[in-house]
């Protein structure tokens, strides 16, 4: 019987995955949320579990550009990455459906916020500040923080972007646990947001009858 469940359980999972890609459509989902939320760790293993193409913006930016964010940042100023960063996102919106993991400032843009509105589904990986903390200063490639206290420039931009990453479709919160936890949040806020639970009583009840006979 233990094994009858199991394979059970891993149809609905596949159909419900199924379902999410049939709601979204040609959508992107698009996940914004500061440096250190896990955009691109959590993006990845999200397309994955979707059989989606996954995206990373930045990493379009710099293909694009031909050299670094950082260097970009360095040689040309902020608003100069900023206005190639709205163009290229703007190009990859009309490729999906996808995944596509954004910088952190992208969805500051009210132009970029729109386009996303209208191809995709955005998902905020919201996180609180001791979890980001401890997962930027693994690297340090991020241009924000190359001057300035990184606990002082986190919690500046937090108190700029949160209120702005709070128009986003959906939220779910980034912790400080295996970023397939995180990927599974995010796939019941999906699942939910798309409707794609519609058919749960009755795979319920189906599943019930199906453990009975086994037992019978």
């Amino acid at each position: 019987m233990s094994l009858g469940l199991t394979e059970h359980k891993k149809v609905d999972r596949q159909e419900r995955l199924a379902r999410i890609r049939e709601a979204l459509g040609p959508r992107s989902i698009v996940l914004i949320g500061l440096m250190g939320a896990g955009k691109t760790a959590v993006g990845r293993r999200l397309a994955n579990r979707l059989d989606l193409p996954f995206i990373d913006a930045d990493s379009e930016i710099e293909m694009a550009a031909g050299t670094s964010i950082s260097e970009i940042f360095t040689e040309h100023g902020e608003a100069y990455f900023r206005q190639g960063e709205r163009k290229v996102i703007a190009r990859l919106l009309e490729g999906g459906p996808q995944v596509l993991a954004t910088g952190g400032g992208a969805y500051m843009n009210a132009d970029t916020r729109a386009n996303i509105k209208a191809r995709g589904l955005s998902v905020w990986l919201r996180a609180e500040l001791r979890v980001l903390l401890k997962r930027v200063q693994r690297r340090d490639n991020r241009p924000l923080l190359a001057c300035g206290d990184p606990e002082t420039v986190m919690k500046k931009l937090m108190t700029e972007r949160y209120p702005v990453y709070e128009e986003a479709d959906l939220t779910v919160e980034s912790r400080d646990v295996p970023h397939d936890v995180i990927v599974g949040a995010v796939i019941d806020a999906l699942a939910a947001k798309l409707g794609c639970e519609a058919n749960a009583p009755q795979d319920a009840k189906a599943h019930q009858e199906h453990s009975r006979k086994k037992v019978q």
